[in-house]
């Protein structure tokens, strides 16, 4: 894949700039993880981090690559995703603005992304970043051309605590401009369960900080819904199964009639 090259970032032994599970799923949902991965090309070597904070937050949003696929195995749902870590570049993030390569992040600093003059973060851009959203336009294209309805699930996951503040919310749904039906009547789906506390865009809101949902689903008019899966409940295989079935009941729910 040339992805792999391109200015020299990437090489042959690095993984290629985008994932992608049952690419040929039926269903109307498209699945994407913009943050399941925490890989780091070779040539940027660790980033001045310890295993500890690659393995963190900070790095990848933890227990999406699991939850994806089983949620994807669920619904006959694609599920295109980003192998490399969110701070070698954040694909949720216009790739020009300063927080799309953070040099901190949660109070940690990133030394590998101190002083990055403009070939470097071209050349994360070029390799990483613009790959992986061509990829996600690229199979939006090609189910409309084969008469495919696509609804755009992306799938993130949240800290139980942030700057010392527990978050009681077990799961968030995210929504802002739009067709944001499909977000509502996820909402109201998951709502509909006692058990849960679930956010209406809490612990975030959707807004011009977002990236992949606004740029996808407003160029090609589509459904949405961004879901925040609280890290501590999808940390384990029977997690991920588990969240995997209610988000696929809920979706199946929030199809329009």
């Amino acid at each position: 894949m040339a992805g792999r090259t391109a200015y020299g970032l990437l090489g042959p032994n690095d993984p290629a700039p985008f994932g992608l599970f049952n690419a040929q799923g039926r269903s109307p949902f498209l699945l994407i993880g913009d943050h399941a991965g925490c890989a780091f090309p070779a040539a940027l070597g660790d980033m001045g981090l310890d295993a500890q904070d690659r393995g963190r937050h900070i790095a990848i949003d933890i227990g999406i690559y699991g939850l994806g696929h089983a949620l994807a195995r669920l619904l006959d749902a694609p599920f295109l995703h980003q192998p490399y870590s969110r701070l070698v570049i954040d694909c949720n993030r216009d790739p020009l603005h300063p927080d799309a390569i953070p040099s901190m992040s949660d109070g940690t600093w990133i030394g590998g992304n101190d002083g990055l003059d403009d070939a470097a973060r071209t050349a994360r851009i070029a390799a990483i970043h613009n790959p992986y959203h061509r990829a996600i336009t690229d199979l939006i294209t090609t189910r409309a051309a084969a008469g495919h309805q696509t609804i755009l699930l992306s799938l993130h996951s949240f800290t139980p605590v942030m700057a010392g503040i527990a978050r009681p919310w077990h799961v968030g749904i995210m929504h802002w401009t739009g067709y944001v039906h499909v977000a509502v009547a996820m909402l109201a789906a998951l709502r509909s369960d006692p058990a849960l506390t679930v956010g209406d865009n809490q612990p975030y809101a959707m807004d011009a900080t977002d990236y992949t949902v606004p740029f996808h689903a407003s160029a090609h008019a589509l459904p949405y819904a961004e879901i925040e899966v609280r890290q501590d409940l999808i940390g384990d295989v029977a997690g991920q199964s588990s969240w995997a079935q209610r988000l696929a009941d809920a979706a199946r729910q929030a199809l329009p009639a």
